[in-house]
């Protein structure tokens, strides 16, 4: 496996932003790349991690830095100080040039050897929302979204999706509520691309490092990922 802390990308030939990249091994048969879209918290060690165990599966992936325009860019830890300035800079995160940014991030996953040319976003909370505009707007080729925190404020967007998406929601999440889940449901329903899976489970119940991590939401949840990765 190769691993590249922080690869260069750059939108409209000037702005440039930073990623962590996993690749597998030289040799490895082509499959779909992963855009990994983080929590809050940014690029920190569980999404690059997580980027590792789809490279040592063979499938290339990526954590790209979307709050590089902020003014703390680093990954932040899930509890002490940090967390409140994540809750903080996600305030000003950018709904808008971040998908952009992601049409970049896209190209150069597509771009890689190991890549057949087809790329899916998975991403987790706020991350989930980019990961449903990225179906949206960044080109990808499918999409999973993890209780991802403020569809609801895009649900205009819902027009512009053409490829499979997933969105997997917690049933017992306190931070995205069922009238949240029954809204985009709604206007979702009769999407032909558009799943909605329900778990009983809370917020964050993929994340191993995190408390309400629930083993048989996540496993579910994985394995329908992998579903979806299979017809691609």
């Amino acid at each position: 496996m190769k691993k590249t802390e922080s690869l260069a990308l750059a939108r409209d030939g000037a702005m440039v932003f930073n990623a962590y990249l996993a690749e597998p091994a030289t040799g490895a048969a082509q499959k779909p790349a992963v855009l990994i879209l983080s929590e809050m918290f940014g690029l920190n060690g569980p999404m690059r991690e997580l980027a590792d165990q789809f490279a040592a599966r063979g499938y290339p992936a990526m954590v790209p830095n979307v709050f590089w325009r902020s003014q703390v860019t680093a990954g932040l830890d899930y509890e002490g100080p940090e967390r409140q300035v994540a809750i903080e800079r996600l305030k000003t995160l950018d709904f808008v040039q971040i998908p952009l940014d992601l049409r970049a991030a896209v190209t150069a996953l597509r771009d890689l050897p190991a890549c057949s040319g087809k790329v899916m976003a998975i991403g987790f909370c706020a991350g989930g929302t980019l990961a449903y505009l990225a179906a949206a707007h960044s080109g990808v080729d499918a999409a999973a979204a993890f209780y991802a925190l403020g569809i609801g404020r895009h649900l205009d967007d819902i027009a512009s999706i053409h490829c499979p998406v997933q969105l997997h929601y917690g049933a017992r999440d306190p931070h995205v509520p069922m009238a949240e889940i029954e809204r985009v449901s709604s206007a979702a329903a009769g999407h032909p691309s558009i799943q909605i899976h329900l778990y009983d489970a809370g917020h964050s119940f993929f994340n191993k490092v995190r408390p309400t991590y629930d083993a048989d939401a996540a496993r579910l949840s994985a394995e329908r990922i992998d579903a979806l990765l299979a017809k691609l």
